[in-house]
């Protein structure tokens, strides 16, 4: 299954311009009328208007074919522990990746800590090294909200672009399972926080194709072969439910709907980032450009967390670039739910309507340009206009 069937639902909704979720297909029978608790409830639609677009924004998603690099490097006088380059799923996997990462560092023995970087596996590193009883400073070129991370959809994605099948270690889905797991039961104690950095929300996956259909052209456009572990963790989110003709007000032949975690990543990472400082941490702003630099650094154990920095400062050629844009629509605070639709998927979050286009796993591999596409950006608007223009008009 690609990205579109982890956003869809069909598989499973799943960040980073950068997103997908989880479920297995199913045979479909019948559709029975839907019991009361699960009525789809009052869905206002979104104003998809392209003078509604408030910013355009394109993020790098650092995709190993290996997966996320986590291993124990000796530079000069430095342990360096990686922590990067986990393609789509970076927020979802930060805090079991970070948790891995920080073992390792607090087993050299060290208590001073450097980290470098400041996005999602940075700040997620920096947090669990405080509390792990470390003392810590960050080390870093951008924060938030300046750094890629921070340019993510926002949604629980967590075997997103994280690897190939055919390229991974046989260990490595375990090890992918035991991140994810860790990572979502941490975002549970964000639930109910003010400013909802974490919160559960709606998912619709409309076709007029059949689910079958769907998956069967999702294969197609996967010629590498990206890795989808969803099966092993199908517990932690609701199944997929087929919504019947005339109960959803959605003008397509097939929809489904589940719900997932959602990431309100302006409000999160704000969060993230005083709640390191409130604790003590320390944030310097450097800009590295080779491993020898960090011989400046007063510690000796250092968490390299540079996303997909980490190709040019560790001259890794083995992190590809997997391009990713969103527009941006005002927020509407009764829109509460995410669509996915002929290919674009819309969510709404607190700080803006995210619509991106481009969900196979295959849209903008290898892409390294950053320059925003209007007309691309207009144009998954307009497709989205055209959804939310007969919606509630559906026999």
């Amino acid at each position: 299954m690609n990205r579109r069937s982890f956003l869809s639902g069909v598989a499973a909704v799943g960040l980073t311009g950068c997103a997908r979720q989880l479920k297995t297909a199913r045979a479909r029978g019948p559709l029975t009328p839907l019991a009361p608790y699960d009525a789809v409830p009052k869905l206002m639609p979104v104003r998809a208007e392209v003078d509604r677009i408030f910013r355009v924004t394109v993020c790098l998603r650092p995709f190993r074919a290996s997966g996320p690099r986590l291993d124990v490097e000796r530079v000069g006088d430095k342990t360096v522990i990686h922590n990067y380059g986990h393609g789509g799923s970076g927020w979802s996997l930060s805090w079991g990746s970070s948790s891995i990462a920080v073992e390792k560092a607090m087993q050299v023995g060290e208590r001073d800590v450097a980290v470098i970087g400041c996005g999602a596996l940075g700040l997620t590193s920096a947090t669990l090294l405080l509390r792990a009883g470390a003392k810590v400073t960050i080390y870093a070129k951008e924060r938030p909200p300046e750094v890629r991370s921070a340019r993510a959809t926002g949604t629980w994605s967590p075997d997103s672009r994280v690897a190939l099948t055919n390229s991974v270690t046989p260990d490595f889905p375990a090890l992918w399972e035991n991140m994810c797991r860790r990572s979502f039961h941490t975002y549970e104690s964000y639930l109910g926080m003010a400013g909802n950095p974490v919160e559960w929300t709606d998912r619709y996956t409309l076709s007029d194709n059949s689910p079958a259909e769907d998956l069967a052209s999702s294969r197609r456009e996967d010629p590498l072969g990206f890795a989808h572990y969803q099966d092993r963790v199908a517990d932690l989110t609701p199944r997929n439910l087929d919504l019947p003709p005339g109960s959803h007000p959605f003008p397509t032949r097939y929809a489904q709907r589940t719900s997932s975690l959602m990431f309100n990543i302006a409000a999160y990472s704000r969060q993230l980032v005083n709640d390191f400082l409130v604790e003590g941490g320390k944030i310097e702003r450097v800009e590295f450009h080779a491993p020898t630099e960090l011989s400046q650094l007063a510690q000796k154990v250092v968490i390299n967390a540079t996303g997909y920095g980490a190709r040019a400062l560790w001259k890794d050629e083995s992190v590809v670039p997997v391009r990713g844009q969103i527009a941006w629509l005002i927020p509407q605070p009764e829109v509460n739910y995410g669509v996915n639709y002929k290919g674009v998927y819309i969510m709404a979050r607190r700080d803006g309507i995210v619509v991106q286009q481009g969900l196979s796993d295959m849209v903008g591999y290898n892409d390294a340009n950053e320059t925003p596409d209007r007309a691309a950006a207009e144009s998954s608007v307009q497709l989205a206009a055209q959804l939310f223009g007969q919606m509630g008009k559906a026999g």
